[in-house]
């Protein structure tokens, strides 16, 4: 990573998703911000590219799928390590996250101690 301390783009529509996920990272020494849909989080990405997108699935304007594939077809955005964070849990979900490049899928409820370790993993890949 080129900076010290990682970035971390937090992207759900319901707010008390946003300070739970958040509170959940304080203890990390990175930076955390968030984005209330899709279309809020492609500008956040815009202004300052996260290392890191927990990104909710189901919002209004911009869904979490079509914000995934939008930024891993872009090769400008491609390497900013996206997991998907929702309470859809079929496999179908599952692989169309995939499919749209996310690098990890987590099912809600949010087990804090599962989200920190995935988030590392993630952060700590040779290509971020």
């Amino acid at each position: 990573m080129s900076r010290t301390e990682p970035n971390i783009l937090v992207v759900d529509d319901h707010e008390q998703n946003l300070e739970l996920l958040s509170a959940f990272l304080e203890d990390l020494p990175a930076v955390i911000r968030t984005a209330p849909d899709g279309l809020a989080a492609l500008q956040a990405v815009q202004a300052q590219q996260p290392d890191l997108i927990l990104l909710d699935v189901m919002m209004p304007r911009m869904s979490g799928f079509q914000l995934c594939k939008k930024l891993k077809s872009d090769p400008a955005t491609r390497s900013i390590g996206i997991i998907m964070v929702t309470a859809l849990n079929e496999v179908s979900d599952i692989d169309h996250a995939k499919d749209c490049g996310a690098d990890d899928f987590l099912t809600k409820p949010i087990n804090k101690a599962d989200l920190l370790a995935r988030v590392q993993t993630v952060l700590a890949r040779p290509d971020r």
